[in-house]
This record gives structure tokens, sequence and C-alpha cells, in this order.
């Protein structure tokens, strides 16, 4: 089995999506390993976007996943789980994600694309080590 990090963010919480967009993984044929309700602190937040450190859009999106809470999930499946994810989730842009999609059916904006997924393998480790360290 193969873990991945998912999160649903404070747009999608807010919006009561949150049982939809498990019920797709599960559908799908994944299964939740972890989850848990909070809302992040800035330092939580700040070690999950080190990356877009010094980006012009990195204090927003601190902001953002800081705002109110959010599900954060590990999800596992088959090999390549975190691409399975990413498939479903569709493009960040809800504008040109396809129907079917959790974005292409769900999202409304770009700024506010209602949820992240590990990118790869490797950021799935680093970030399931960040949300559930008891897994990582």
């Amino acid at each position: 089995m193969e873990r991945t990090l998912v999160l649903v963010k404070p747009d999608g919480v807010e919006r009561g999506l949150v049982g939809e967009i498990i019920g797709r993984f599960e559908r799908r044929g994944l299964r939740l390993a972890a989850a848990e309700l909070r809302t992040l602190d800035r330092a939580t937040a700040e070690r999950h976007y080190a990356e877009h450190v010094g980006k012009p859009f990195y204090e927003g999106l601190v902001a953002f996943i800081t705002r109110g809470p959010v599900m954060s999930m590990v999800l596992e499946g088959p090999e390549d789980t975190w691409q399975i994810v990413r498939t479903m989730m569709g493009p960040t842009n809800p504008a040109v994600a396809a129907g079917g999609t959790i974005r292409g059916d769900l999202g409304v904006e770009i700024s506010q694309n209602l949820i992240h997924g590990s990118d790869s393998a490797h950021s799935a480790q680093r970030e399931i080590a960040i949300f559930f360290p008891a897994l990582g």
C-alpha cells in the first residue's frame, strides 16, 4: 500500500464538501488511513509550503490555509496513489478542470481551489510527516 496526503482546504470545509470529497476517494477504492479536522498554525503552514518561500503568492497561500479548519487526511491505495488523487483533483484552475474532477465539478476560483494533494511519492512522505508524525 502507498500513502498520500490530502487536505480539504478551508473553502471546501466552509462549503460543506468534506463528505463529498472523501466519498469520491472511497468510491475510487482508496482507503482513509488517518484524518483530522484542524486549523493550521502558521508554523505548520510554513513547513507545508516551504518550497514556495519567496514567491509572490507565498503569503497569500499561508493566510488562506490558516484562515479556518482544514480536513487533513492520509489516503492509502495502490502504487502511485498520489497520482490517482492528483488526477481526481483536476488542474489547479477550476475554470479549465474537466467535469468529473473535484475541481471541475465543485471548484469556483483558482485562489480557493478546495483541495491539496501531494505531487509525488517523495512529497507525500514529507507532508505526511508534517501532518501525521506518527505515520511518517
